[in-house]
């Protein structure tokens, strides 16, 4: 499993992908062309700041290549030196949706798909080669699940109403934003929420963005919790073959990633932070977990 979090301030933060089409047996991968450095790589570019990377990631591939892409697992980081100061560059999966190659020209000139191997002979820079090398271990083709734990909401003891009526904090609402903005990689199609309102608020402005209801399901929350039953929906959303975001509980979700993927067992998401299952034909391949 990998996890994604915080990294030394004195660090250059950067992200990309390494977007393919095509055949999972055998893709094409896009690679852009900088004219200021004359070299052949993948989308990658600076996050802004306090920019989330797979938020940054997602934009620096529409700037340059103007592929809309579908997020997968992610990639080994790259790290190097850049002007004397550390830079690690986070890469993910991402399979082409559309394009209309609108590109930033002042930074790329041109992208190409091509096969694995010319791929490889055409980079520039050998930690990208290493990226082709990792994305043959499994297939590419992969269908997120997302496990969301809700965003802050206060202290429990400090609330007076009804558990389940207790809302996001400020600080819950502006990672509910920096969720909006990340969720947006996986392409969702359905968004199931524990009743309680501070995990509906966690996902509304997702589901704003992107125009979905929320579904409630009273087995994800921590007074109708069951087991079985959140585990059947869980694995029914997998059987779908549908991207599927589930919000719900610290007191639920362990048990619940631990029934979905042993290896992933014991994970305790913090809140506002989530997991993503990447599955394919019913076995999850890889697990990727981040903090908001």
């Amino acid at each position: 499993m990998t996890e994604h979090d915080a990294r030394p301030d004195d660090m250059i933060h950067a992200a990309g992908a390494v977007i393919w089409r095509g055949s999972p047996d055998a893709p094409e991968v896009a690679l852009v062309h900088r004219p200021k450095y004359d070299d052949w790589s993948f989308p990658k570019g600076k996050l802004k700041r306090g920019e989330h990377p797979l938020a940054g990631a997602l934009r620096e591939v529409a700037e340059e290549t103007g592929i809309v892409a579908e997020f997968g697992r992610s990639l080994p980081s790259s790290h190097y030196t850049k002007g004397g100061r550390p830079k690690r560059v986070d890469y993910w999966l991402a399979r082409m949706v559309a394009e209309d190659r609108r590109t930033d020209t002042r930074e790329v000139d041109d992208v190409v798909w091509l096969p694995v191997e010319e791929a490889v002979r055409r980079l520039t820079y050998e930690w990208d080669a290493g990226l082709l090398r990792a994305l043959g271990e499994t297939s590419p083709a992969t269908t997120p699940l997302v496990l969301v734990r809700h965003g802050l909401a206060g202290n429990r003891q400090d609330w007076r109403g009804d558990d389940d009526d207790r809302p996001l904090d400020g600080r819950g609402r502006g990672q509910s934003e920096v969720l909006a903005s990340v969720l947006g990689a996986f392409r969702l199609t359905e968004l199931v929420s524990s009743p309680s309102r501070r995990c509906v608020q966690t996902l509304e402005p997702y589901a704003e963005r992107a125009g979905l209801p929320i579904r409630l399901e009273p087995v994800l929350s921590e007074n109708g919790y069951d087991c079985r039953a959140s585990l059947r929906l869980a694995s029914e959303a997998m059987a779908s073959n549908r991207p599927v975001a589930l919000c719900s509980h610290g007191k639920v979700l362990p048990e619940l990633i631990a029934g979905l993927d042993e290896r992933a067992g014991g994970t305790r998401l913090s809140k506002g932070a989530f997991m993503v299952l990447h599955h394919a034909g019913g076995d999850v391949v890889a697990a990727d977990a981040y903090d908001v």
